[in-house]
């Protein structure tokens, strides 16, 4: 059976040194500290890591400390135990391919822990089951973790990954703690977060975030491992434990479940901190764009997973003049400075971007990030080491070379079963971004000059508008709405509530989630950005889409750059403020019918109005702000007259 564990070198082992750990009065265990030292580490994270390793029971104890050298170790490691293939078609790229089912974020097995079930999420209406967040007791949590935990780790490694989320040292940072069995996960989180000595050195008695993963399988295994990739989807549990600052995830490798600084760390209990200390923890890119007279804006935007977030944080503009820098293209922490500036820093270093649909026609940029020092996870290979998915480049495949599909399918032919999961991904620095923000690693963060949420609706909603005001910019980002995509495990083409993008990511309840974003305008030195809505996928009656999208979203972008000034180039409409007629910039555009991009059909929106309230009362029932059933009231009026 594969080990799929770091073998640690005859070097490591002469220079480390054991460890006893008393276990239990009938249980004496020992493991190797391969790397690292254990007495080097502040004292509270050594207490953490001799208290998880004395449950979960490593072989060794490895301690991270970021190097290059440490990662080509990691990368060999994956290697030997036919966990990564090469790529040699590009420079230091790698193929992971998992078992078929580990893929995705597991929404239903991931839980916040909290002694009330309202801490976590709104009680519902009638007895319906919530959709806003999973919550188990800490009674249940003890018997799921003491089913899963114990001696999970015998045979393997325990990495213990120290990482900064945002820029170390800086105000708007965080540091966490990762404990994994995988190596895999180390080198992951190399990519997307800042790890190595230097956070520990930065962490003094500060508290840090401690993350304990493990995908399940201790050695020898009991059963077959496909693919070569440890896993126990049955046992899955991704669970969060605000009280102790803890986060506890088990039998999956996947990113979303393993990378714990992402958004478990990032968005679920970023937001309670968030809460707490009076900033934002936003599912949320952040760009900046400067227009042909140098003026620059920076502007957050909030889209559900796979609708084009990351295609927008590195937009190549169709106008001549503009300019597009990436900050972020998933998640944003914000936090007004003493002058009252909304300012954000992407706490990532990292891009773990969705594959298929990404080309040089969609997203250039992209697709030169990730030519170097990427880890591919689930795409396609080609036989000259290349890579594929649905949607790259035409000449992706170089003339006579065969694809191999994630499921090992060779000499793979278009028409049959897709080449590459929907949620295959990309794992790549965020620094070889050819157009990364010159402040992307700023510690005071980027001013947000506006905020803009959308979703996938192919019918109703126009391609733009303006919220009336900041209560009503909430009132838009609650009452989100979204075809799903596969990067849960949910059925595509379902329209779902996606509120603020964030309906997974909730770290608590989400009506006090909506009192803490309506309460940041009660502070009168805050000066509030500008709320917008955008919708790229409406389409016609014969199903094509009606806004070309990509590059030409800058024609949108820059008409919420005029209303940021306060410009005079909008018409207020019964949902917001639309461009007048004439003032989005549409040159060189053909076959763009804007009449009914912006049409608003009554019918659409009666039944957009009562969807609306049944999800607001059914979802959030009695924890719902007043502020936003008086909203809702407000747009059944302003609609009713359509």
């Amino acid at each position: 059976m594969v080990n799929s564990d770091v073998k640690p070198s005859r070097k490591l082992l002469a220079s480390s040194s054991a460890q006893k750990l008393n276990v239990s009065a009938s249980q004496n265990r020992y493991y190797q500290v391969v790397k690292g030292s254990l007495s080097a580490l502040a004292p509270k994270v050594r207490s953490y890591v001799e208290e998880k390793a004395a449950i979960c029971q490593p072989d060794n104890v490895y301690i991270c400390d970021g190097s290059e050298e440490e990662n080509k170790h990691m990368i060999d490691t994956l290697i030997n135990n036919n966990m990564l293939q090469s790529l040699p078609k590009y420079d230091n790229c790698w193929l992971a391919l998992t078992d078929p089912a580990d893929v995705a974020r597991v929404e239903s097995k991931t839980y916040m822990i909290t002694d009330k079930e309202r801490d976590t999420r709104p009680t519902p209406k009638d007895g319906k089951k919530g959709e806003l967040s999973n919550w188990m007791s800490p009674e249940q949590y003890k018997k799921e973790f003491d089913d899963r935990f114990p001696n999970c780790m015998k045979g393997r490694t325990m990495y213990v990954i120290p990482f900064s989320m945002g820029p170390i040292g800086s105000p708007l940072s965080k540091i966490g703690v990762e404990l994994t069995d995988s190596a895999y996960v180390v080198a992951s989180m190399r990519i997307m977060t800042r790890v190595g000595s230097k956070v520990l050195e930065s962490l003094g008695e500060e508290s840090f975030v401690k993350a304990l993963h493990s995908v399940g399988r201790p050695l020898p295994s009991t059963e077959p491992i496909k693919n070569n990739w440890p896993c126990n989807p049955a046992k899955v549990m991704v669970a969060h434990i605000p009280d102790n600052n803890e986060i506890c995830s088990f039998g999956s490798g996947y990113g979303g479940n393993s990378l714990l600084g992402k958004k478990c760390f990032a968005l679920r209990l970023g937001s309670i901190l968030a809460q707490k200390e009076g900033w934002l923890a936003e599912h949320m890119l952040i760009l900046g764009i400067t227009n042909p007279q140098g003026v620059k804006k920076y502007i957050a935007a909030a889209f559900p997973s796979a609708c084009g977030k990351t295609n927008l944080a590195m937009m190549t503009p169709s106008i001549p003049g503009y300019k597009v820098e990436c900050v972020g293209d998933d998640i944003a922490w914000m936090r007004f400075d003493s002058n009252g500036q909304l300012r954000a820093i992407n706490p990532e270093a990292g891009f773990f971007g969705v594959a298929p649909g990404t080309s040089m026609a969609t997203n250039p940029m992209a697709m030169e990030t990730i030519k170097s020092n990427t880890v591919f996870t689930n795409v396609a290979k080609t036989s000259d080491g290349g890579v594929y998915w649905e949607g790259i480049d035409k000449d992706a495949v170089t003339p006579g070379a065969s694809i191999t599909t994630w499921k090992s399918q060779e000499n793979w032919q278009p028409g049959e079963d897709k080449a590459a999961h929907p949620n295959s991904r990309f794992c790549t620095p965020a620094s070889q971004c050819p157009i990364i923000d010159p402040a992307w690693q700023d510690s005071k963060g980027v001013p947000i000059d506006a905020i803009v949420f959308g979703g996938r609706r192919p019918e109703g909603v126009p391609l733009v508008y303006e919220a009336l005001n900041w209560q009503h910019g909430v009132f838009v980002g609650a009452s989100m709405r979204s075809e799903a995509t596969a990067a849960a495990e949910h059925s595509g083409k379902t329209l779902m509530h996606d509120p603020f993008a964030m309906r997974p990511f909730f770290g608590y309840n989400f009506g006090d989630y909506l009192k803490h974003w309506l309460s940041l305008e009660k502070d009168t030195s805050h000066k509030l950005p500008k709320i917008f809505h955008v919708n790229w996928f409406r389409k016609n009656e014969s199903g094509k889409f009606i806004w070309p999208g990509f590059g030409e979203n800058v024609r949108v972008l820059e008409w919420i750059l005029e209303r940021v000034e306060n410009k005079d180039v909008a018409s207020k409409t019964p949902v917001g403020l639309v461009p007048k007629p004439g003032t989005l910039n549409t040159e060189g555009l053909t076959d763009v019918d804007m009449d009914e991009l912006f049409r608003l059909p009554a019918d659409f929106w009666k039944q957009e109005c009562d969807d609306i309230e049944n999800y607001f009362s059914e979802q959030v029932n009695k924890d719902l702000p007043d502020q936003m059933w008086a909203e809702l009231d407000n747009l059944r009026r302003r609609t009713s007259d359509m």
